[in-house]
């Protein structure tokens, strides 16, 4: 035979089925083939831009087709303070943590020696944790080889402050446009002081129960419930449904707060920010504004001394004898 055909593995027998010739190349026939276009980023498994789409369209299914969330399905990230006045002062006023983290070979001082002796009071993981992983847990904040992780807060629904059944008149404040975790801790507080049954917040645009708002409640807390609402306006129209008026609170009242004769009904107060005030969807769902009379020097109070001043007002009408 002429050519390759007289070596042994060119010669192909009788019956066989057709396939790649050994010695030819056409062992590699089928290898050389196009496979086709090459697939976008989104459709490849194990590129990132594949894993992004996949959560995007988690997160679109869950949502409704564009629908707000229920707040209470929404699983919020956990907070981590940093620094060894801030985790003493957290550890002080009982804000919850699941973790203290040391930077191993830590230099000790007073408050590193509170900051775990609290930690083993309350049965609180202490994990020695190397300098370089604490700078990424803190996001490379000054943690001076102190850290804990406070984990999200657990929200109520604002349908689960309206209890028929409670004792006395309810009394609910919602807030409207606050951002600042610090007055949202004070309104906690004297809510608790002042007989009040809970907290409304909006889910968006508003302070949340950060490590901030936990101590400023200075404790309050932890027995008073904050309900994350989706849309306050809605849930305000709720509350009215249920039986309750909605006040709101603003310079251009309808009436003054010493003449408030709704103070022994079941009650919303809602509180605006500083600046903008109550929003215009809020202030047309109120039954009435009221106004805090002060002295003409003074423009306005800080959010969370308006409503301790009404709350205060609210408690002595419904209790004379205080």
């Amino acid at each position: 035979m002429a050519g390759n055909s007289s070596r042994r593995g060119a010669i192909r027998k009788a019956g066989s089925k057709k396939g790649a010739i050994t010695g030819s190349g056409g062992q590699r026939r089928k290898g050389l083939q196009g496979k086709g276009p090459t697939p976008k980023a989104e459709d490849r498994p194990y590129h990132k831009a594949h894993k992004k789409a996949k959560a995007a369209s988690r997160s679109g299914s869950k949502g409704g087709g564009g629908r707000s969330k229920d707040p209470r399905r929404e699983k919020a990230s956990s907070e981590i303070v940093a620094g060894r006045n801030a985790v003493l002062e957290a550890l002080r006023a009982d804000v919850p943590a699941v973790t203290l983290y040391i930077a191993g070979r830590v230099e000790s001082d007073d408050r590193v020696k509170e900051a775990l002796k609290i930690a083993a009071e309350r049965a609180i993981p202490v994990l020695e944790t190397p300098r370089g992983e604490l700078d990424r847990l803190t996001n490379d904040a000054v943690h001076q080889g102190l850290a804990i992780q406070v984990p999200p807060y657990e929200y109520a629904h604002p349908s689960d402050l309206i209890d028929p059944e409670a004792p006395g008149a309810p009394l609910v404040v919602a807030l409207d446009g606050i951002t600042d975790p610090r007055n949202l801790g004070a309104i906690v507080r004297s809510v608790a002081a002042f007989g009040g049954h809970g907290v409304v917040v909006p889910a968006r645009r508003s302070a949340g129960m950060t490590a901030s708002a936990w101590k400023t409640s200075a404790g309050a807390a932890a027995r008073i419930p904050v309900a994350q609402a989706s849309n306050l306006t809605s849930a305000l129209k709720d509350f009215r449904k249920a039986g309750f008026f909605v006040i709101g609170l603003d310079m251009d009242g309808d009436v003054e707060l010493p003449e408030l004769e709704l103070a022994n009904e079941p009650l919303v107060v809602v509180v605006g920010s500083e600046g903008k005030g109550l929003s215009r969807l809020v202030r047309e769902t109120c039954d009435q504004i009221v106004s805090i009379p002060m002295s003409s020097s003074v423009e306005s109070l800080n959010a969370g001394l308006a409503a301790g001043v009404t709350l205060y007002e609210i408690m002595r009408q419904r209790n004379p004898r205080h």
